[in-house]
C-alpha cells in the first residue's frame, strides 16, 4: 500500500527514485510505477485524491458511482440479494445468490468472500437484519448507487464491466483503483483521467478554495508519488 508502517529495501529503492519535490504528469507516474514494480503479484494501481471539503458536513460528501473505461483489471465477486430473481442472477454471472439463507449465514459470522452486492427492493426488508455488517464494510445495497433495482442482469453487466462506487472518507481522501500495474500505460491513463475528471464534476456548491488539493499515484506495494491534474 502507498503507506507502509515497514519499508522493505525493494520499497526505498524504488522511493529512492521519486523526486518528492516534483509533480509528475500521470504518463511520467504510471511508466515509473511500471518500471520499478517487482512484486510477486500483479500489484493495482491506487489513485488517492485530497479533497477540500469538510468531511463533517453531508452536503460536502463526494459520492457516485462511475463507469472505468477500461474497468479496474479486476475480477469482481458479486453477491446477489434475492427470492425472487435468483435464476436471474446466477444466469447473469452473480458469483453468490440468496436469500434468507444467505442473510443467516452472514449473521453466523460466516466470511465475506464478496466485493460488491445488489438486492431486488422486495427483499430490503430482509435484508436489513445484516445492515450493520455490509453497512460497515461499503456493501450495503442502494438505490442511490444503482445496486438495488428488481432487474438484476444489467447491473451485474455492470459491475463485471467495471463500474465502481466511490466515497471520501473521514479526511476528505477518495480512495480508487484504476488498473493492474501491467496493464498498457494508455488504458491506466485514460481511468485515471476519466476517473479525476469525474470527482471534479461532483464538486459541492459549498466548497470554498482549491477543490482537488492533493492527487498522488502508487503501486499496491509501492510509495506514492504527486501528481498534476
Amino acid at each position: 500500500m502507498c503507506t507502509m508502517s515497514f519499508r522493505s529495501k525493494r520499497y526505498r529503492a524504488m522511493r529512492d527514485k521519486i523526486d518528492k519535490n516534483k509533480a509528475y504528469t500521470l504518463l511520467e507516474a504510471i511508466t515509473l510505477i511500471k518500471s520499478q514494480s517487482k512484486a510477486r503479484f500483479d500489484e493495482s494501481l491506487e489513485l488517492h485524491i485530497k479533497l477540500g471539503v469538510d468531511s463533517k458536513k453531508s452536503e460536502q460528501t463526494v459520492k457516485g458511482v462511475f463507469m472505468l473505461p477500461h474497468g479496474t483489471g479486476k475480477s469482481v465477486r458479486i453477491a446477489v440479494f434475492t427470492e425472487t430473481q435468483q435464476k436471474e442472477a446466477t444466469s447473469a454471472g452473480a458469483d453468490i445468490v440468496g436469500g434468507k439463507d444467505l442473510v443467516d449465514e452472514l449473521i453466523a459470522g460466516k466470511k465475506i468472500n464478496f466485493d460488491a452486492t445488489i438486492a431486488t427492493p422486495d427483499f430490503m426488508k430482509e435484508l436489513t437484519r445484516a445492515a450493520k455488517i455490509l453497512g460497515t464494510r461499503g456493501l450495503m445495497p442502494s438505490p442511490k448507487a444503482g445496486t438495488v433495482a428488481q432487474e438484476v442482469k444489467p447491473i451485474i453487466e455492470k459491475l463485471k464491466r467495471g463500474q465502481v462506487q466511490y466515497r471520501n472518507d473521514s479526511t476528505g481522501n477518495i480512495h480508487q483503483i484504476i488498473g493492474k500495474v501491467s496493464s498498457k500505460e494508455d488504458t491506466l491513463e485514460e481511468n485515471a483521467r476519466a476517473f479525476i475528471q469525474e470527482i471534479r464534476k461532483q464538486k459541492p456548491k459549498g466548497v470554498k478554495g482549491i477543490y482537488l488539493q492533493r492527487i498522488t499515484l502508487c503501486s499496491t506495494m509501492g510509495p506514492s508519488m504527486s501528481i498534476t491534474a
